[in-house]
């Protein structure tokens, strides 16, 4: 199971901690999910989701504020002794000195954020989601072209960074080379990376390495994308049976998500980045509702049609 540090929640989300002495470094948060401690503070433990982050906005501190601090202590110490990773006060808002002395007492952090309830949540799930979703890692090159995030796959020394460098030159970004990081977002997202040690490099054959940054400029790079699309490059075999077409989509998987997948047979003469950009395009396209293929289907059909009825008026 992936996890991800109290520091670097702390670091991502420039919290302010108020118990600074408690090491953050050895607590661990391994739920995307973000919980709004209000039943709790009521005395209702019953489902009671403590491996989450803690949230406690204004409604919440509306609430404490009808009790004294003697109501209010045992129910802090069983919160605290529940072994939750922190509390985060939103908007601004600080925790009574009794909090704060159970949260050291127990080592629970106490955290303070500027940012709205809403949006905390929102910022905090929405990067955690992403820190701890289900990955893989698989050999290909991933670039954005267009807005849309293509995944190059094919055989080792097919031509996969010699395309995705012809598209940076044309403008387009690198996320990664070689070997691509896939992490499971949502059912409908997946999103690529780079290994740290390989982020902005392109092995070329016969040249070497390649700083795709220090050539081409920071806007020739990006840290992430989605993945839209893959490409798989392969050997021109001319008794292949290549789509023509386009009016049936195939699929790659990748950890239970279906993404569109185009087939390009190679060989000498054709210009990959073309092709690649071309199929971005037209991916994009359909995204908007046009469809080139059935377009084509469209007007063959009704020509066909035509000259049937034309036939038959002539009878």
């Amino acid at each position: 199971m992936y996890k991800v540090t109290l520091t670097q929640i702390i670091e991502k989300m420039e919290l302010k901690n108020l118990l600074p002495d408690i090491d953050t470094d050895s607590i661990n948060v391994n739920q995307s999910g973000v919980n709004r401690i209000a039943l709790q503070l009521a005395g209702f433990f019953e489902h009671f989701d403590s491996e989450r982050i803690q949230v406690i906005g204004k409604v919440e501190y509306a609430y404490l504020e009808q009790f004294d601090e003697k109501h209010m202590k045992p129910i802090y110490e069983k919160i605290f002794e529940s072994k939750i990773p922190c509390i985060v006060f939103c908007r601004g808002l600080e925790p009574s000195d009794t909090m704060l002395d159970v949260a050291e007492r127990a080592g629970v952090p106490i955290l303070i954020t500027s940012m709205t309830t809403s949006d905390f949540i929102a910022s905090a799930v929405r990067w955690l989601s992403e820190q701890l979703a289900p990955r893989i890692s698989i050999h290909g090159v991933l670039v954005d072209v267009y807005g849309e995030g293509v995944l190059i796959m094919g055989e080792s020394g097919i031509g996969k960074s010699e395309a995705a460098l012809e598209l940076i030159r044309r403008g387009h970004r690198l996320v990664s080379d070689d070997v691509v990081e896939i992490r499971k977002v949502s059912n409908d997202t997946l999103i690529g990376t780079s290994p740290d040690i390989t982020r902005h490099f392109i092995e070329l054959r016969g040249i070497g390495i390649v700083d795709v940054k220090s050539l081409f400029g920071v806007e020739s790079v990006m840290l992430n994308s989605s993945i839209d699309m893959v490409i798989r490059l392969e050997d021109w075999n001319r008794e292949g049976n290549y789509d023509r077409l386009g009016l049936e989509e195939d699929y790659i998987e990748f950890l239970g998500n279906k993404v569109v997948c185009y087939s390009i047979p190679i060989r000498p003469g054709r210009n990959l980045a073309v092709i690649v950009e071309s199929a971005a395009i037209n991916f994009r396209a359909k995204k908007m509702g046009y469809n080139a293929a059935q377009e084509l289907y469209n007007r063959v059909t009704g020509s066909l049609k035509k000259a049937q009825d034309d036939d038959g008026a002539q009878e």
